[in-house]
């Protein structure tokens, strides 16, 4: 078999599509004929086999798009990718032979088209207007996984992307102005490869502190910008994974949401050495970014101050978590003017036929009703009230 060849895009022809279609080629056999033009009819590719291989060209994760990220490419690797190239479109310009062998025997078997294939790919894969459009794509793009995927978590030593990301924009986002500009001031830094610092970003909930993080990931990561958020029962693995993105052409913001600790927990010790004073300290490419609803993430009680012989010795080790993060950013809590004012804009932006007056006395029993003012209870008021307009219903809770 021809795609035996294949130096860099071994990992192409694992398609479950692509390898039946190539073993009906090989042997005729009308079964592994059967089997692609089932899962080509799955993803609508049936009439355009072309499109289809040149997708998980594109998406595949090898050696040729890395170096392109990177800008690292050699010529003999550019080479090695060349004659994949060729190969693949070989095998793909074979699947109209295969369709009217197979018809010969089976009449009734529907065909598999070859079809064209789209933009980068020309009519000769194998050329250098090709190649120089990939390199493009890839510096621009990233590889693999990265190209479609912002968001990752992480479990046995590997990332895995999160699909279904939040689209919120800082737009979406009303007033703490000065919150936000603080935050993306320092994500602008790190992107560009100035001295940045890692966040806390702090507050009661609701207020914004995690879509502020989704805002600036959605807002930057055309500029290469990508998330890792771990669990607070990883940080012990804090390091590793530094490890593991240290080696990756993008810039990774470690997202801990909802960060609380007990004094003696032994996360503790793993994040404070992250963060400042051991041989894994800041990197290049990783920044920290928590959230917390309190200032001072490790929890304080009275019996801590009590109990210790050297009070102040503990209130300080209690504090000087918190006190690593180089920029802390504080959501204050929302009082009715300001809840207003989200209320507001909100109805602006969502074009709510209500008037200021019925709009701001429904809002505030909705803060009552629910438990009180935030801009996230804004904005589930708001989608509430859009809702109720929109099927021309009372707006009744």
């Amino acid at each position: 078999m021809q795609t035996d060849e294949l130096i860099l895009l071994n990992n192409v022809c694992k398609d479950e599509a692509i390898a039946a279609l190539g073993e009906a080629e090989e042997s005729g056999g009308a079964a592994a004929y059967a089997r692609a033009y089932a899962l080509l009819l799955e993803s609508g590719a049936e009439e355009n086999f072309a499109s289809y291989v040149t997708g998980k060209i594109l998406y595949d994760d090898n050696l040729f798009a890395r170096r392109a990220c990177t800008g690292e490419l050699t010529p003999n690797i550019e080479r090695a990718y060349l004659h994949d190239l060729a190969v693949l479109q070989e095998l793909t310009q074979k699947a109209d032979a295969v369709s009217e062998s197979i018809a010969q025997t089976r009449s009734a078997m529907p065909a598999v088209r070859s079809g064209e294939a789209p933009q980068p790919f020309g009519a000769k894969w194998a050329s250098e207007s090709t190649l120089a459009a990939l390199r493009q794509f890839y510096r621009g793009n990233g590889y693999g996984m990265f190209i479609e995927n912002k968001a990752f978590t992480y479990s046995e030593n590997a990332l895995h992307p999160v699909r279904n990301t939040s689209a919120v924009t800082l737009f979406d986002l009303k007033d703490y102005e000065d919150e936000k500009r603080a935050v993306e001031n320092n994500v602008i830094n790190f992107v560009k490869g100035l001295p940045y610092s890692d966040m806390l970003l702090y507050g009661d909930k609701g207020t914004g502190k995690s879509s502020t993080v989704h805002a600036v990931l959605n807002k930057y990561a055309p500029q290469g910008l990508r998330a890792v958020e771990l669990q607070k029962d990883q940080l012990s693995e804090i390091n590793a994974v530094k490890e593991l993105l240290s080696s990756l052409p993008f810039r990774f913001l470690l997202f801990i949401d909802d960060l609380s600790l007990e004094e003696k927990d032994e996360k503790v010790t793993s994040l404070k050495a992250s963060l400042e004073g051991s041989m894994n300290e800041k990197s290049k490419n990783v920044m920290i970014v928590a959230t917390s609803n309190r200032r001072h993430i490790l929890k304080e009680n009275f019996s801590d101050r009590d109990n210790s012989v050297h009070a102040s010795d503990t209130m300080e080790e209690q504090l000087s978590l918190s006190d690593r993060f180089g920029l802390t950013v504080r959501f204050s809590s929302t009082g009715k003017r300001e809840y207003l004012s989200i209320i507001k804009q909100l109805a602006a932006d969502m074009r709510l036929a209500i008037g200021d007056e019925e709009l701001f006395s429904l809002a505030e029993r909705w803060a009552i009703v629910k438990g009180g003012r935030s801009p996230r209870r804004a904005r589930q008021f708001a989608d509430f009230v859009y809702a109720c307009l929109a099927e021309k219903r009372p707006i009744e809770f």
